[in-house]
């Protein structure tokens, strides 16, 4: 079983680690990109994070996008939702697919 990880700003993350996940409170984006790099290289198959840290990370992010792992998925913090997380999740959805199954006409 893959390691789960989830980075982000404290407030937002500390109950996961009730849940048996790997939390990694982080301050600022440079120690973030090192965080996440660490993490990627210490075979963690899926990370979590946070929306509002993940807009500071966009380039690392992206490095990490084509791989098969990890499965970095953003989620939203204590300060709420931007939409990026399921912006995110509908374009993986829609290549892997071939369309926006959310479309309705």
């Amino acid at each position: 079983m893959d390691k789960i990880a989830v980075m982000g700003d404290y407030d937002s993350i500390y109950g996961f680690a009730a849940l048996g996940l790997s939390t990694f409170p982080v301050e600022n984006a440079e120690t973030a990109k090192k965080r996440l790099s660490t993490l990627v290289n210490n075979g963690y198959g899926i990370i979590y994070i946070t929306e509002e840290l993940a807009a500071l990370l966009s380039d690392k992010i992206d490095e990490y996008k084509g791989l098969m792992s990890p499965a970095i998925i953003l989620i939203p913090g204590v300060k709420g939702n931007t939409g990026s997380g399921i912006a995110s999740v509908r374009k993986s959805v829609e290549q892997a697919v071939g369309s926006d199954i959310l479309f309705s006409k």
